[in-house]
């Protein structure tokens, strides 16, 4: 076993990620290069907001972290791993680089997945199906804002819960889980892009954009959205027999992180066989 393999820990025949929303302060990329270091596949899809370029329009933000993340994509790519780069809204200027491989990542408006058992997914990051993003874009900016804005209070909020003991809480979560139009939102992008699949003779949709990792079934149609790499830290994963699972890396592999971070309180239990006291030290 080489060097690289002992630090692999999770192995799965496919894997999709998106909003990573690199060039921001919120983009947790610690804990995406960890995921990508202990997880491999033979196909990787990058569903959207990569690269967040309506945030390094206005004010250029790229820590090391950030072009680890890149360096590893890139490796994987190298390596052998299937990477296939879709575009999002955040990221749209690489949508006129449609056809083109850089670095032999190949990007796509859109592509359709053949899971083990033969269905076929569509996997499209879905801001083409919003209506606020397609038809008022000026609203779209505006609305980012104020999410980076709530992004911006979390991080002081939890701060001070941090040095209180208490765990990770996040406002933005909270207010799109409650807000009764973001509930209505959501519910209504993932109808729409069921209606997608369901047109297209396909069995369904993995798609990102909304922040709001989810599988489940919606009629005859399986749609799942990975989630995202500013708060949750999710990913969805297809396993060698078949089996798809939203994989939330705070509460997973990354779990030391989020401890040492203030995200998750301290395990009273192991994990994986290492002793409570090395949680408390990282």
């Amino acid at each position: 076993m080489t060097a690289m393999d002992k630090t692999i820990t999770f192995r799965y025949r496919t894997i999709w990620i998106s909003d990573l929303h690199l060039g921001t302060r919120g983009a947790k990329a610690d804990y995406l290069l960890d995921f990508l270091k202990r997880t491999e596949s033979e196909t990787l899809y990058l569903v959207g907001d990569i690269l967040d370029g309506w945030r390094l329009r206005k004010a250029w933000y790229w820590p090391q972290s950030h072009n680890d993340v890149l360096q590893k994509l890139l490796r994987k790519a190298r390596k052998g791993t299937r990477v296939v780069m879709i575009p999002g809204n955040h990221d749209e200027f690489l949508r006129g680089y449609t056809g083109v491989e850089f670095g032999r990542i190949p990007i796509h408006k859109y592509a359709i997945h053949e899971a083990v058992d033969g269905r076929k997914y569509l996997v499209v990051h879905g801001d083409q199906f919003d209506g606020i993003v397609t038809y008022a874009k000026w609203l779209a900016l505006l609305g980012d804002t104020a999410y980076t804005l709530a992004l911006v209070v979390n991080r002081w909020f939890n701060a001070a819960r941090r040095r209180l003991g208490l765990s990770y809480w996040s406002l933005s979560a909270y207010l799109k889980h409650r807000v009764k139009n973001a509930v209505a939102f959501i519910a209504h992008f993932e109808t729409a892009m069921a209606d997608v699949a369901r047109k297209r003779g396909l069995s369904g949709v993995i798609c990102g954009h909304i922040h709001h990792a989810e599988m489940r079934m919606i009629d005859d149609i399986l749609y799942c959205n990975d989630g995202d790499w500013v708060e949750s830290c999710t990913a969805l994963v297809e396993h060698f027999d078949g089996r798809m699972e939203i994989v939330n890396w705070l509460e997973e592999g990354g779990r030391f992180l989020a401890v040492r971070d203030g995200l998750l309180p301290a395990l009273s239990t192991p994990v994986h066989g290492v002793p409570e006291r090395h949680i408390e030290k990282v």
